[in-house]
Formats: structure tokens, sequence, C-alpha cells
């Protein structure tokens, strides 16, 4: 595939302004909490204060029995279960409102209702729930090796699935010259979008059909989970995703809270509302990143990779969540460990395990960001004992250009990149020799320079051939787009995705653009709505420009062929002779040329001039796309960092951060740069910053954003990013999916620039965040082995 960039500036690699940042930019933007309706009631929820306990009783305050719903009263409604077909899965039965047993904090228990969100907390609060506590399960090895209780008695363990990728690795053993062992840890993480969670829905009785407004990623699949757990045919429900702050993974499942107010608006016949709060959305909801890693790797005296044998325990929290399941992370673990690197043998077992803490959703990166830290972390290891520089033992395992595509060691299909180029930019970039100079120097203030790398790469819109397998209540297919040339020479645009900051209304328009010759500003895109767009499985894995945008070109194309036909019969014209061009169609070098409208203004107002074997569905047409193979995309980077080191007081600055990134063809390189500053700013969260820590009873210890810390302006540095285009040979322009990459690798460059500061001290961190905290107490351990 041959990398597409526009000649006219507004197409495939144009660096076209945002279509929707005028609505953002001047408070025009439409979200949940927006949306009001005539009588609307506003919903509170009571919420577990305990981790694990029975419900002995539920006390609704007397007077206000009919404004307090609890689960009894939701009769008919069916439990979340987010199954899977993968040998050995255990399922969880996630009740709306708990039922007999509450397995977090934060659960919900109670609904109530009030003109107000105040006079709804009002009722909340005089709710009296008796409990029988339990011991809690919080840490997440000793949940499956030597657990204080059960999260779900029926089971008989707390592991929600184990899986094992097996290989022979005695005479590996034997012969390495080099093997380094490593514990290694991520910390849970609360994802936090700006805009929090929110559902508003009624009962339209004309049409016998409940419409449900949510800050969702995935409204098709949102309201598949409904049907099944109300009992209502899916025509009976519209959902509308409106404009969504931010995402990230942590709007792409079915809500408690959508079941318990669908139901209430069906059950009242009025509007009803719930807009999540911070500290509901901290402690209450969906957590993320939790993992433990035994790993070992093995290298010969050069630092060439002979194998890798890993024992990964996810920490999927009480329940496995409607529709990813709470195998997603830990079963992708085994898989997507090895990376781009070579090997001869690898071996992984894991553990999904259940522990009394909010379920887990796939945020940024998903899996890849602990694998990703565990396996660069490990690799400097590598470098450290075979006295080389870290990037030369990436230079010595990755996989080369001229192997593309090439299947690594779990079956992974890489279908094109230059991984070692993006090292070898990253650190001329970074100018590795400059940072050694000084840091031999030594600074001026004390502190303590390090250099770190990483690599990673990201499987992005995979399919059917990759989820089938799985056996989990969505497997994508063909994207669909529909598309309409309206009376006017506008161009109309239905996707089944969402777009929730990627741009979508921009770059899709520049693709029909690419196609069909249209200004951008002349394309209108309908999204997020069940009633009005195809089905889709919405907005995950950094799918939308390759899946919708591959939709949105095949649709155009379709649309592209009759507009030459029509036109063509109307100027004397072949239609293949005819261009498209500038919101035009005629012949190259000649004034036989008609505008887009004026096509259009023919087909549906002047019918007598069209040609007789004219297509009957005119100019508008229903696709579905599906890339030549779609076991996935695979975008890469090397991420090159320099930090300072402050060991009196554990604190770390970036001074330097470059990025060199390979997403195939870039439709949009400003949008690109966006997505990674975004992704990047997570990452630094996720190695400096971010942590939810649980104590020993299962109690949430960051439950404001005073005590939960994310990243701000001066935290980021200024990135530099270097752009890579090895187009996919599987996708329509080439592009690849990259949306989450910026996330992936920031843990394990800049946790490896700390070691390599601190190495001649006996200093490694292997654990997320780097706090100071963390930082002091590992040098102050350091100096103790020293002296002992």
């Amino acid at each position: 595939m041959t990398s597409v960039h526009s000649r006219s500036g507004k197409g495939v690699g144009a660096s076209l302004r945002r279509k929707e940042d005028a609505r953002y930019l001047t408070g025009r933007g439409q979200f949940v909490a927006d949306i009001r309706r005539p009588g609307m009631l506003e919903v509170a929820f009571v919420r577990s204060p305990i981790a694990h306990a029975r419900i002995t009783a539920i006390h609704k305050p007397r007077g206000l029995e009919d404004r307090v719903w609890v689960m009894q009263d939701l009769v008919g409604v069916k439990p979340i279960r987010a199954v899977s077909g993968l040998k050995g899965f255990k399922a969880s039965d996630l009740w709306p409102l708990a039922k007999d047993k509450v397995r977090h904090v934060g659960e919900t228990i109670a609904m109530c209702v009030g003109a107000t969100r105040a006079e709804a907390e009002d009722v909340a609060a005089q709710v009296i729930v008796d409990y029988e506590e339990l011991p809690a399960v919080v840490d997440t090895v000793g949940a499956r090796t030597h657990p204080p209780a059960l999260v779900h008695d029926e089971w008989g363990d707390n592991v929600f699935l184990e899986t094992l990728y097996d290989d022979e690795l005695a005479h590996v053993r034997q012969s390495a010259a080099i093997c380094v062992r490593r514990h290694i840890r991520t910390a849970r993480q609360s994802m936090a979008p700006l805009e929090g969670r929110g559902v508003l829905c009624e009962w339209i009785e004309r049409l016998a059909q409940l419409e449900m407004y949510s800050s969702a990623q995935m409204p098709h699949i949102n309201r598949a989970g409904l049907s099944d757990c109300l009992g209502l045919d899916q025509a009976a429900i519209r959902v509308i995703a409106p404009d969504v702050g931010g995402a990230f993974g942590y709007k792409g499942i079915l809500l408690t809270e959508e079941i318990c107010l669908a139901w209430l608006a069906q059950h009242l016949k009025r509007p009803v509302r719930w807009i999540e709060d911070r500290r509901e959305q901290l402690t209450a909801n969906a957590n993320c990143r939790e993992h433990d890693y035994d790993i070992t790797l093995y290298a010969d005296r050069d630092g060439h990779l002979l194998a890798i044998d890993c024992e990964a325990t996810v920490d999927s929290g009480a329940y496995s969540l409607y529709p990813f399941s709470a195998c997603l992370e830990a079963a992708q673990v085994g898989s997507i460990l090895p990376g781009p690197y070579k090997m001869e043998r690898y071996r992984c077992r894991t553990w999904s395990v259940a522990t009394n803490k909010p379920g887990i959703l796939p945020y940024r990166g998903v899996a890849r960001t602990g694998v990703c830290f565990a396996l660069e972390v490990a690799l400097d290891a590598v470098a450290r004992e075979a006295g080389k520089e870290p990037y030369e033992v990436r230079l010595a395992n990755l996989v080369q250009p001229h192997e593309m595509p090439y299947d690594n060691i779990t079956k992974k299909h890489f279908d094109s990149g230059d991984y070692p180029e993006a090292v070898r930019r990253a650190v001329a970039a970074l100018d590795v020799a400059k940072w050694r100079a000084r840091q031999k120097t030594g600074e001026a203030d004390g502190r303590r320079i390090g250099i770190g790398v990483s690599v990673y790469c990201e499987q992005a819109a995979h399919g059917t051939s990759v989820y089938y397998g799985w056996g989990i209540p969505m497997v994508p297919g063909h994207e669909q787009c529909w598309a309409r040339l309206s009376p006017d020479g506008m161009l109309e645009l239905r996707i089944g995705a969402h777009s929730h900051g990627q741009s979508l209304e921009t770059t899709l328009a520049q693709v029909a653009h690419e196609t069909l010759g249209i200004d951008p500003a002349n394309v209108r895109l309908v999204h997020g709505d069940t009633a009005l767009t195809p089905y889709s499985t919405g907005t995950w894995g950094s799918r939308c420009m390759v899946m919708s945008g591959g939709a949105v070109a095949t649709a155009c194309k379709d649309i592209a062929l009759r507009v030459k036909h029509i036109a063509g019969h109307l100027l004397g014209a072949s239609p293949d002779e005819l261009q498209l061009r500038d919101g035009e169609v005629g012949l190259e070098r000649s004034d036989k040329r008609m505008t887009l409208a004026e096509v259009a203004h023919t087909w549906y107002r002047q019918p007598q001039l069209l040609p007789p074997d004219v297509h009957t569905s005119g100019l508008e047409t229903v696709v579905g796309y599906k890339a030549k193979v779609d076991t996935g995309t695979f975008s890469y980077a090397c991420h090159a960092v320099a930090i300072a080191v402050d060991t009196e007081i554990g604190h770390v600055e970036i001074l330097d951060y470059v990025i060199a990134e390979d997403g195939g063809t870039l439709i949009n390189p400003m949008v690109v740069d966006g997505q990674i500053y975004g992704g990047a700013a997570q990452g630094i969260g996720t190695a400096l910053y971010e942590e939810m820590p649980y104590d020993s009873e299962g109690q949430p210890l960051a439950s404001t954003l005073a005590d939960y810390l994310l990243p701000g302006a001066t935290e980021m540095p200024p990135l530099r990013i270097l752009h890579m285009e090895t187009p996919s040979p599987y996708t329509e322009f080439g592009q690849k999916g990259i949306g989450e990459g910026g996330a992936i690798a920031p843990p394990a460059a800049i946790v490896n620039a700390v070691n390599d500061a601190l190495a001649d001290l006996g200093v490694e961190l292997t654990e997320t965040p780097v706090t100071p905290r963390r930082l002091l107490a590992a040098t102050e351990a350091a100096k103790a082995t020293r002296l002992a």
C-alpha cells in the first residue's frame, strides 16, 4: 500500500483544523449534564461504605418509601453478565442494585429521587442498611494464593480465568549467559475523564420506546446490554451519546446506573437523570491497570534475547464488566508480552483475579502499558548485565523491516514497520552522547541525570478473526457507513462509532474529500445515536480511523461512481474520463464540468434528465468495510527521555522527551500529535503520579483530586514528536490505529531513566508510580544495603 497524501491541503495528510472545536471553544457543546426535560427528576444512589459484606436489611425512610427503590423493587430486571468463551472463565452476576451481598466500596444498593440532586441525596442519606461485614480481599497475588475470603462464594477460589502459553525452557535456563528476574508492579489507577458519566432516561409513550442519553463510547453495545437486562427488544431502546468529554475506556461499558434509570423512567413515566460526581468516579466506579509480574529474561552475553518466562496476575476487581469481561487484560498479557522482539522460547502464565475493588476496564493502552513496563524495565536490566547501552539491546532484538509482515512467537501478525529506525531516530534526537557527558560531569545542584528508552507496539482495529475466539458479548465485523449527497450538494455521513476526542468530524470529512473531492466544510457527520446510525461495536481499540475511515472511503467511492454516471450523461462524456475535484466533476483541462450540487439537484429535482440506467438508489448508500487482513494494524514508537532526580526530596524532573512514532499514513498529523500529547500526559501520570491505593479493609484512599494526583500543564515536558509513515498493506490509505499509543511507553521510559540515574547507588525501581516516598524509600534501602 502506497502512502496517500492529498494535493489539495484538505484531504489525507493535511493538518486541517478541527471542525468540532468551534462549538467546544465557545461553550456550545452539549453534554448529558446540559440536557433537561420537563418534569425531570434527579437520581442519587445509596452506595456501600464497606468493601465486603452481606446485606441483612435495608430500611427505607418513613414517609419516603415511594422515592426509594432497591433490587427487590426492580421486578424482572436481570443482572449484568459479561461472559467469555475462554475455557475455565467464571462469570459473575452484577445486579443493578446489590442483592444479598456487596463486593466493593461504592457498589449501588438503593436508588433515590428528588426534584434536585441535593434533595435526592438527602433522601439517600436517610436510607439505613444493615451489614454483616466479611474479610476484604485486597492483595492482588494474595487473592489467589492465600485468600482471606471468597468474593464469589460459589466459585471456590478468586480466579476469573487462568491462561498458559507454555514452552520448554530447560535448555535455555542452562545455556543463557544472562538471567534477570524481576518482580514488577503497576499501581491501580482511576480513569479520570474531564466529564464523568451521566445518564438521562425518558420513556416515550407514543413510540413505546426508551430514550436514553448516556456519556458512552459504544451506544449500540449499551443498547444490546440494556435489552438483555430489561427484557425489552432492542428496537424499543434508543441510546444517544451526545458530546462526550473524554472516555479512555471508562465509558465503554454497560452501567448499573443505566439499567436503574431505564427501569425507573419506564416505571414512573417521567424523565430521570443521574450525573456522576467526582467522588463517585474515583471511589465507586471502574478502576484499571493493577498488574503484578514475576518476569525472567534469558539472554546471551551480547544481550540477544533467548527466552521470556513470566507469571502475571491482573487484579480485575469484584465483577466482570460488560462487554469486555474481566479476562480482557490478563488473557491479553500472555499474547502481547513479547511485542516486537524476537526470541527462541516463551512461556507465560496469567491469572485474572477477583478482589473487593471496583471492576477493571480497558483504560487507554489496555494491557499494553503493563506489559511494556514489565518487559522494557527487564530489558534495561539485561543491558546492564551485558554492559551495553539500553538502546543497543533493543536494536539487537527488534524485528527487522525486511522481515515484514512478521508473525512473532505468539503468532501476532505485524503488518509493517521499521522498529529499529524508530529507535535510531529517537536516540539521535535525544542526543544520548550529550546526556552521558552531562551525567559524567555531574549537576551543580547535585541532581542525578538519567536516560531511558522504551519501545511499544499497539495492535489496533482488530476484527472478527481476533475477537470471535474470546466469546464475549461483542464481536466486530464489517464497519458500516451510511452516506447521502443531499439536494444542495452537502454530504451527510452516519457512522455507528462515536467521537469523544478522536476528531472524527474533521478526519472523516478529510477522507470524504480525498475520495469524493468534496470540501470538508460541506460534510456533516452524525454519530452516537442508535436510531440514526448503522450498527457498530463503537469506539475502542484505536479502531475508528481504520474502520470508520475505511467505511467512509468505501461509501464515498460508491457515491462517486453514481455521480460520474449521472454527470457523464449530462456532459456527454464517458464516466471513466471524469475527475472529481474541488466539489466538481468533469473532464481534466476542459470546461465540461459541473458541481456536485448540480448533479444532486438533477437527481432530486430534475429526474427527467437522468440516464435511463441510473442507479435506483440514487445518491444514497450504505456500505460495510473490513480490512484485507483483520488481525489489526500495528503502530509503534520509541520513547526516549532524559530526567534529573533529586535524591534529597525524591523529585523527578523530565528535561527532554522525544517520541519517534509510526502510525502508517497519517490522515491528519495535527490530530495525531494531539492524540500523542494527550496519551503521553496520561502515561506520565502512570509513571509519576496516579495511584488508587486501598487499605487492608478495601477502603479507597484517594477519594478526591487532592489525593489522586493528575499531571497538569506544569508537569508536562515539551514533547518532541518525530513522525514515520510506514503504510499498512491492509487498510484503505495505509493508516493504522494510534489513539492509545502515547499512554503506553512513558512509564517504562521514565522509570528506566530513573534507574539509570541511580544505578551506581544500587537503586532499581520496579513499581509505578515513582512517587517521592517510593523513590526515597528505595534510595534509603540501597544505602542500608551498601553499609551492611
